[in-house]
């Protein structure tokens, strides 16, 4: 999930220890679980609130987003960084979501 903050610092120090997560060291903004099978939670000054899948290759979200897409989920124009790890979704009410390469 990422969630719209106003202040990264201050949500990260207490979304950390709300949730038992931990910053990655590459990056602080990015809080993922100590304990398995908890969601990983990404802090953003400027971007919307939305949730990311995250899968283990390129072939697996090529797959996951078309079997997305057949259950209802639509493609959304998006102006996408040359390095995407993502592909931008939009649920059948139209909120957005994205699906992650972890690989990458």
């Amino acid at each position: 999930m990422v969630l719209n903050v106003s202040d990264g610092g201050r949500a990260a120090a207490f979304w950390t220890q709300a949730l038992g997560h931990a910053p990655i060291a590459e990056n602080p903004a990015f809080l993922v679980p100590t304990r398995p099978q908890e969601a990983r939670l990404h802090l953003d000054e400027s971007d919307r609130t939305h949730l990311d899948l995250w899968v283990d290759s390129a072939a697996e979200q090529r797959a996951e987003v078309e079997r997305l897409v057949g259950l209802g989920a639509r493609r959304v124009e998006w102006e996408y960084p040359d390095d995407a790890d993502f592909v931008v979704l939009a649920d059948p009410d139209g909120n957005l979501f994205c699906v992650v390469d972890a690989s990458r």
